[in-house]
């Protein structure tokens, strides 16, 4: 059983403080959990960033994070679902969780009538060729944390700051952008159902 919270506009750092303690408390009882929500403006810098990535901050905040991957942005109107699961119980590995997260943001986008797709090396989901959603996970104890950044309807310049995830002119595109009618709300909605459908079936 997987408990979903939905979480205000927050700070990235009090929500990684937050994900740091749940995960260094939980024990093999524990619930996972997904958590979802929209971050105030900032960078984070995983852990083998590279400081050549981070281009004009423009006054944005800088976070050296503990999850995997490069430098991205988060800002309001991007759905971020962090998943704390137990891997070690679910005995899934990693790599197939990553796999797991990108083929529901597939799954989800095609039931809006956009076709994502993945890049050999490059995790996340794509939409013909221009990245919409990112993934940066941290393995603890078999335990995740961080999780997924899905572009709905932001303010996509500020990626301009930066080479997104380490590669330079890697271009950035939203729903909003396909879809300009388009709500956090709704697709909040469509990533919950689809990842209980993910998880909770298989």
């Amino acid at each position: 059983m997987i408990a979903i919270k939905q979480l205000p506009l927050s700070s990235y750092q009090t929500i990684w403080e937050d994900m740091k303690t749940f995960t260094m408390q939980r024990d093999a009882e524990t619930p996972d959990e997904l958590w979802l929500l929209e971050h105030e403006p900032v960078y984070t810098q995983g852990q083998a960033g590279k400081p050549e990535h981070l281009l004009n901050p423009k006054g944005i905040p800088v976070v050296q994070s503990d999850r995997g991957g490069q430098i991205t942005y988060h800002g309001p109107g991007q759905l971020v679902g962090y998943v704390l699961m137990d891997i070690k119980r679910k005995n899934i590995g990693i790599r197939t969780l990553v796999c797991k997260l990108e083929r529901i943001l597939i799954d989800m986008l095609n039931e809006l009538g956009i076709e994502g797709h993945t890049s050999e090396g490059a995790p996340g989901v794509y939409v013909k060729g221009s990245k919409i959603a990112s993934i940066g996970l941290r393995v603890k104890n078999g335990c995740t944390y961080h999780g997924i950044a899905l572009n709905v309807a932001m303010d996509l310049s500020p990626f301009q700051g930066i080479n997104p995830c380490g590669y330079k002119d890697m271009s950035m595109t939203q729903i909003q952008d396909i879809i300009p009618s388009i709500t956090i709300d709704k697709v909040t909605a469509l990533f919950r159902k689809y990842f209980l459908t993910h998880f909770e079936t298989n």
